[in-house]
């Protein structure tokens, strides 16, 4: 045990820590977990706690919820660490928890960053785990299904855990500015748009958010009355960031999304670039960004290169994957090749011209020859009577009609000439010549 020092409580906790909720009623956040009437919520409620795994981003409350719920079912509550705990501190603790086990005392063993436990060490758990000696509760930012031993983690219910949202995280930084264990008890003036501004620049970290705004206020402007101003110029220089004028929900938003895509489609990648960075230093979702950039892949790019609809997708992923600010290069890499590739719509047009003609024509029948005909009575019918299974032709080509009967002739798909599409256009008016010479 470490003897005191008269220094101890020179230093405050950290403002995250000073704020750490104590009940299920003051966390903020995971609404889908521990909202009225929800699953986990129940289980802590009725003392049902079984070992789980917290799995989600940094700062959405992991740890908290851990010690909320050791609090709620007064269970010992003791903290490993993949960096200092080895598998000897692992048993001595268990040893430890058997005793007090026999006493009717529960302990929860909370392990921050499981993941980073070898195999060694996680196995080490499994035996009293298994026998109920700990309740176990991990919390990763890994996926748990390739991070977590397979045996722990069929014994632990896994919990997914979302990023904060944008009035989460205002909500919280409120509470720390009216909290006693906050800067309540201080006069500080800071606008409702800069705690909208930091929570924006936290990205869902709640611990960021909180550090953020401590740091703000540490560095304010100090009157001699004591009271404490925060500028944009201080949370400017905090964060490292320009706070750009940009709002998610409102017309900016919309504005900054259309000039990415308009550049992308003019194939200026400078211009794309820029525009692209607007969002992202300003908050923007990656997820978001990236959806668009894939539906630009389809509308835009198209047939002329076809391998553009793979590379919206793949850095789609990569945004799911890792997050801000580490996408940004995937995101990067996507817009500039959207913006070189050549165009297309052709796709698109022939998509909205098939659709016009789908609504004029609901009920149009199906052309007997390409129906099924799962029944002797749709055979008798004339069902599929006459198909040319088209890989029995040499040509793999038949002069199959295939359109209801008011449609035939009708042509939807005009290939251009850039990219790719080409070639498509080349094939298509083979088959066409093909079909001609056939009829």
């Amino acid at each position: 045990m470490s003897q005191m020092s008269l220094f101890d409580n020179s230093v405050p906790e950290p403002l995250a820590a000073r704020l750490r909720p104590l009940s299920l009623d003051d966390y903020v956040g995971q609404e889908h977990l521990v909202g009225e009437g929800k699953v986990l919520r129940k289980l802590i409620e009725s003392d049902q706690i079984s070992s789980m795994i917290f799995w989600g981003p940094p700062g959405v409350g992991k740890t908290t919820l851990a010690q909320i719920i050791a609090q709620r079912t007064k269970a010992r509550f003791i903290t490993f660490s993949a960096v200092t705990s080895g598998i000897k501190e692992i048993k001595e603790v268990m040893q430890e928890a058997d005793k007090m086990k026999s006493f009717g005392q529960k302990t929860i063993l909370f392990v921050d960053e499981i993941h980073r436990f070898n195999k060694a060490q996680q196995d080490a758990f499994l035996p009293f785990v298994e026998k109920g000696t700990i309740i176990l509760i991990g919390a990763t930012t890994e996926n748990p299904s390739f991070e977590v031993n397979s045996a722990l983690l069929s014994r632990c219910r896994v919990f997914v855990l979302k990023g904060l949202t944008k009035e989460d995280i205002h909500k919280l930084l409120d509470q720390a500015l009216e909290s006693p264990q906050g800067f309540g008890g201080q006069d500080i003036d800071i606008s409702d748009d800069l705690v909208d501004l930091i929570a924006a620049f936290s990205n869902g970290d709640a611990r960021m958010a909180l550090s953020t705004l401590e740091m703000a206020v540490l560095n304010g402007d100090m009157h001699t009355d004591g009271s404490i101003t925060v500028t944009k110029q201080t949370i400017e220089q905090i964060t490292g960031k320009k706070a750009l004028l940009y709002d998610k929900n409102g017309e900016e938003h919309y504005n900054l999304i259309s000039a990415l895509h308009k550049s992308m489609r003019n194939s200026d990648p400078d211009a794309a670039v820029y525009w692209l960075a607007r969002m992202l230093e300003a908050g923007e979702d990656p997820i978001y960004i990236a959806r668009r950039v894939t539906r630009f892949a389809a509308e835009d790019v198209g047939l002329a290169d076809p391998y553009a609809m793979t590379l919206a997708i793949s850095a789609y992923q990569a945004c799911h994957f890792i997050g801000v600010p580490e996408c940004n290069v995937h995101l990067t890499e996507a817009v500039i090749y959207m913006s070189l590739a050549p165009k297309s719509n052709a796709m698109e047009t022939a998509y909205l011209s098939a659709k016009e003609d789908a609504i004029g024509d609901l009920s149009e029948p199906v052309p007997l020859v390409i129906r099924n005909a799962p029944t002797s009575l749709m055979d008798e019918l004339g069902y599929g009577h006459g198909y040319k299974y088209a890989h029995d032709y040499e040509d793999k080509l038949t002069d199959m009609q295939c359109l209801p009967d008011n449609l035939v002739g009708t042509e939807y798909y005009h290939p251009g000439d850039q990219g790719e599409e080409s070639r498509f256009k080349k094939r298509l008016n083979e088959i066409k010549k093909w079909k001609e010479q056939h009829r």
